[in-house]
């Protein structure tokens, strides 16, 4: 059900009763619009002030942008400069406060921050002012990262920074259910920066920058690409890298359950490595042992006996560590590319 909502909101499903319901959406619409404006006008009226800065790292679309990424790269920078992070987060499906070590209960993007940035503490709470408190008060912090905190509107934000997926920004311009706006397209007016991410897989940004200039012509723009950096096998140490070049025209069968396959698919295929199949699982997918199973009879019937997934799927496909000797399951590990890194560092040390 929600993958055929979602398939409305992005308009890539049509006919009749696509288009009655489309109707029915965008009067829910409408009433959901209604509600996020008075929600974030009586929030923002007295927002609450933490004792300590804070980023706010968001989107306004529904869809994978890239803010986890952006995260990591902010959290380790200033953390090597001798700041004391930390990462709140609301998680997804997540419910314990701190740093539990499931992802079932923490939420697997921010399981994945917890691995990847092992000296900074992410903190998992649906209440953010209760989860900054304690965080504060246990890490000392002098500076709170929220994770997807634009719709934060309760926090005082230092700094305000939203991510805009460069392959489709803003979807049909129209708020959830009907599209994938999450705010009205004004509230970008709200930023700081904007970070227009996956430009290496749509370079041309002129007209998503002119948007966003007519609407913020404050805000700092700077573009980023994820970069592949290689592969390591699932279960094994994720700084033992294999070169992209040694798998260029291998058969391969990919496994992801991401809000934005497309995206790593092509990542994949520029990379020269044929995909002979690809499983598309929805974001945040409890995978079984019969989803694991169907995947590797799948590709041994095709002759492929190489597996790749995202490293935020690794975290949820445990139990491809117990597949046949003769299967191969890989992750792919990616690096963010700031093409304005300097100025982008700039903003960020201008806040202390």
């Amino acid at each position: 059900m929600r993958e055929y909502l979602y398939s409305l909101a992005t308009d890539r499903r049509g006919g009749f009763i696509a288009g009655f319901l489309k109707i029915l959406l965008f009067i829910l619409s409408l009433i959901y619009g209604l509600a996020v404006r008075i929600l974030s006008f009586i929030y923002q009226i007295r927002p609450y002030r933490l004792d300590c800065k804070v980023i706010s790292i968001g989107n306004i679309t529904l869809g994978g942008t890239g803010k986890t990424s952006l995260v990591e790269f902010i959290s380790r920078h200033l953390r090597q400069q001798g700041h004391k992070v930390v990462i709140l987060s609301r998680g997804y499906g997540g419910h314990k406060l701190k740093g539990f070590p499931d992802y079932r209960t923490m939420g697997d993007e921010p399981y994945m921050l917890s691995r990847n940035l092992v000296d900074i503490p992410v903190v998992v709470n649906k209440d953010r002012i209760r989860g900054s408190k304690e965080a504060i008060h246990d890490f000392q912090t002098d500076t709170a990262i929220l994770d997807d905190g634009f719709q934060q509107w309760r926090i005082k934000k230092d700094l305000e920074i939203v991510t805009v997926d460069a392959t489709n920004p803003f979807g049909n311009l129209r708020l959830l259910p009907r599209g994938i706006l999450r705010e009205p397209i004004s509230s970008l007016k709200r930023a700081d920066i904007f970070v227009l991410t996956k430009v290496n897989l749509n370079p041309d940004t002129q007209n998503i920058k002119s948007i966003l200039n007519r609407i913020n012509p404050e805000a700092l723009i700077v573009e980023a690409a994820y970069k592949p950096e290689g592969f390591y096998k699932l279960g094994e140490s994720r700084d033992a890298l294999m070169d992209p070049e040694g798998f260029r025209g291998r058969q391969v069968c990919l496994v992801c359950g991401i809000a934005d396959p497309q995206s790593f698919e092509r990542l994949i295929s520029n990379l020269g490595i044929d995909i002979c199949l690809s499983f598309r699982f929805p974001d945040h997918y409890l995978y079984t042992q019969q989803d694991i199973s169907r995947v590797i009879g799948e590709s041994k019937q095709k002759g492929v006996n190489t597996i790749i997934t995202s490293e935020k799927d690794a975290v949820r496909l445990s139990g491809l560590s117990h597949k046949p000797a003769d299967v191969d399951c890989l992750v792919l590990r990616i690096r963010l590319e700031l093409f304005q890194n300097e100025i982008f560092i700039k903003r960020i040390h201008s806040l202390y």
